[in-house]
């Protein structure tokens, strides 16, 4: 991973409240976990193992321990309750990632997708519907995507 995105989700989630008008680390932190959670339940089916998915993405890939990944997941499950749609989240992390930082997000989705082997209609929906909100072209997501399935073994 680049070694922004680790240093994103590595530091502490006490952010710099202060930061007038300025999105902090923590609240990109949250948007990008948001997405790792409308994926892994987009299907309506949010097993175990996609659960764990998340929770090892967020801690093996970005230094988190368990106990920081997993409220690192509550805060985000409880914005993304909340919201209406995915583009706050999305917005959040277009102003604070590069294009090689949101290929490296959208890696991450395929891999969350292809979690059980599969890609669903709904999962396909949710990754056209990102490619688009986080401005990325059909190139740069069919990249991503044969990326995780080659190093997968698909």
């Amino acid at each position: 991973m680049l070694d922004s995105l680790k240093r994103f989700f590595s530091q502490s989630a006490a952010g710099d409240a202060a930061d007038s008008g300025r999105n902090t680390e923590h609240d990109v932190r949250i948007a990008t976990c948001a997405l790792f959670l409308e994926m892994a339940r987009i299907d309506e089916k949010f097993t175990a193992e996609e659960m764990e998915t998340v929770l090892s993405i967020l801690k093996e890939q970005y230094g988190l321990s368990r106990e920081h990944a997993d409220a690192l997941v509550t805060e985000a499950d409880k914005e993304l309750e909340a919201s209406v749609d995915l583009w706050q989240f999305a917005r959040l992390i277009n102003e604070n990632y590069s294009i090689d930082e949101k290929i490296e997000i959208i890696e991450i989705l395929w891999r969350m997708v292809y979690v059980d082997g599969k890609m669903d209609e709904y999962e396909h929906y949710l990754m056209s519907k990102l490619k688009n909100l986080l401005r990325l072209s059909q190139e740069q997501l069919i990249g991503a995507k044969l990326k995780v399935l080659k190093s997968s073994g698909q």
